[in-house]
């Protein structure tokens, strides 16, 4: 596929403070990439210098192969959706969302056919004569969004735009705004700290941590297979099992945790130092009588805490010095503080990390 943005060995300095460093990336026509991390790691730096409201220090800014460095935003045909969202509050939602098209020369009846094509798109067809004091921050965000998509842009940027909305519209808006998204076709970068988001959302994660790519990749390989003890941290609930190989087991190697018991992980596809570290996510370690099978290390272990959830439980566990936290379903009642149980850990459920983290 074409890459409609890419970023070239782009990096931004405030003062001494290094916010981007070096940042390589290609936004493919037609997807939904979103830069996912903390606050103060630099996504929005990356979003701002995309935009041209913040110039880059050194490295090229390409869209649709065109380097954009010097070109000021008006003249980047960029759509554009912030925080605060920006719309015009003496102006009526028609209005609003027609406010881009007047700067593109467009004709006063092609306007209005836009608009009310853009309306429909976002589900607000009947709201063109409101003010958007009048409407609700649902429909605030949808205005937003037309207002963006209208110009027809050549890539939409979201910099945290569900981010002012309550948890039940926050994910009514994330799926609304991926169906939208899809029928348009339009190529989306979008940037948030909400890991929900980026794993509901995306085509491809970019994972920024310190200004840095931490990395990258579809989701469902980002969450299962992290590479770094920052991005395995940073993304879901996590176990981190530190320790020295002790041992192999044909494909398995023996880890004795740090003052804790020993288990099988995956053995090293290459020689290692002794010393490593190997994450499995909380969702993974069982508590369901489950048959032997090779490579699985069976821990007795001691409920000393329960987060209830709901429809899922999570546990934190004491198994004989090793602290671990397990998600389960719930089935029945939780199990209660001071409770027994024997936790399963499948090997290949267990990712080794890298020595060097960023």
């Amino acid at each position: 596929m074409n890459a409609v943005v890419e970023l070239r060995g782009v990096a931004k300095s405030f003062g001494p403070v290094a916010a981007v460093q070096g940042i390589d990336l290609m936004v493919e026509e037609g997807s939904f990439v979103t830069l996912l991390g903390p606050s103060g790691c630099g996504k929005t730096t990356i979003l701002r210098m995309i935009a041209g409201l913040t110039p880059p220090d050194s490295g090229d800014i390409l869209i649709r192969g065109r380097r954009v460095n010097d070109v000021p935003i008006h003249r980047r045909n960029l759509g554009v959706v912030f925080q605060n969202l920006a719309l015009f509050p003496h102006r009526t939602v028609f209005e609003n969302v027609a406010y881009g098209l007047k700067f593109r020369n467009v004709a006063a009846a092609e306007r209005v056919a836009q608009v009310r094509r853009a309306l429909d798109v976002v589900r607000l067809p009947d709201l063109g004569a409101r003010f958007p004091a009048q409407l609700s921050g649902g429909q605030q965000q949808r205005v937003a969004l037309a207002r963006a998509v209208v110009i027809g842009p050549d890539v939409l940027l979201l910099d945290e735009p569900l981010s002012s909305l309550d948890a039940g519209l926050r994910e009514e808006m994330r799926v609304e705004l991926k169906t939208i998204q899809r029928e348009l076709g339009i190529t989306t970068l979008f940037v948030t700290h909400d890991q929900a988001e980026a794993l509901a959302m995306s085509d491809k994660i970019v994972l920024i941590h310190g200004g840095r790519k931490a990395q990258e990749g579809e989701p469902q390989a980002v969450y299962a297979r992290p590479r770094t003890r920052f991005v395995a941290g940073f993304l879901g609930h996590s176990n981190f099992l530190d320790g020295r190989l002790d041992g192999r087991e044909g494909d398995f190697a023996w880890l004795a945790v740090t003052g804790g018991p020993r288990l099988l992980v995956p053995a090293p596809a290459r020689p290692t130092a002794d010393t490593v570290s190997a994450v499995v996510r909380a969702e993974r370690v069982s508590l369901r009588a489950e048959p032997g099978e090779p490579g699985a290390t069976r821990l007795h272990a001691r409920v000393v805490g329960v987060d209830y959830q709901g429809t899922t439980v999570r546990y934190f566990l004491d198994a004989g010095g090793l602290r671990l936290q397990a998600i389960d379903m719930i089935d029945g009642q939780p199990l209660a503080e001071g409770a027994t149980v024997t936790a399963t850990i499948r090997a290949s459920d267990c990712v080794l990390l890298l020595d060097e983290d960023i």
